[in-house]
């Protein structure tokens, strides 16, 4: 099997199997902060997910790209899910 072929699948190259593919817009985030009441965007990268034992362990961090505060948030079930899924990294504290 050749380098360009995608493993497990016999006859199919790696340019076959994404052929028709679209660069996918990279994911944003609306959050707020609570000292200057700023509403914006981030990028995945700007964010920082702890998820610990319990609820009062599991949040996410970010820095406010308004007035330069370091902001701490809860994150729930919903919260984890979609901050994971858009690539958001994460620590598991234990």
């Amino acid at each position: 099997m050749s380098e360009s072929t995608v493993t497990g699948v016999r006859g199919v190259s790696a340019a076959s199997a994404f052929a028709g593919m679209r660069s996918v817009a990279p994911v944003r985030f609306r959050a707020g902060c609570p000292d200057c009441r700023g509403a914006f965007e981030l990028a995945a990268s700007a964010l920082r997910l702890a998820i610990g034992a319990s609820s009062r362990t599991t949040f996410y961090s970010f820095t406010c790209p308004d007035c330069g505060a370091a902001v701490r948030k809860p994150a729930g079930e919903r919260i984890v899910e979609l901050l994971t899924g858009g690539g958001v990294r994460t620590l598991r504290l234990h």
